[in-house]
């Protein structure tokens, strides 16, 4: 058996005003990959997303790796898709970059 679990990681805005972009953890989960759950990988990737004033992911990086190439991938791509809500300036909706880390355990 296995389980994936995300959390948001939302530290301190690096502009004064600016409130990060959030997601609801519960209803963006990646897919456990096939090749990593074979080979019993396990970590915490580490991710930069650049969301619009709109909840879409514009631009995406890896922050820290779990050491695992597919598990990094898989974490990259399912929360690029998930649907944000928009963080803000200066108390009005604009793009800004959230931090989440993605928890790949095996139970």
């Amino acid at each position: 058996m296995f389980a994936a679990f995300v959390f948001a990681a939302i530290g301190g805005s690096a502009v004064a005003g600016e409130v990060p972009a959030v997601f609801d953890a519960k209803s963006c989960k990646a897919e456990y990959p096939k090749a990593s759950l074979m080979n019993e990988e396990q970590g915490v990737v580490s991710m930069m997303f650049l969301v619009s004033a709109e909840g879409r992911v514009l631009e995406s990086k890896l922050d820290k790796t779990s050491g695992f190439k597919g598990l990094d991938k898989a974490a990259i791509s399912a929360v690029s898709a998930c649907k944000f809500k928009p963080g803000s300036k200066d108390g009005k909706p604009d793009s800004t970059w959230t931090k989440v880390e993605y928890s790949w355990t095996l139970s």
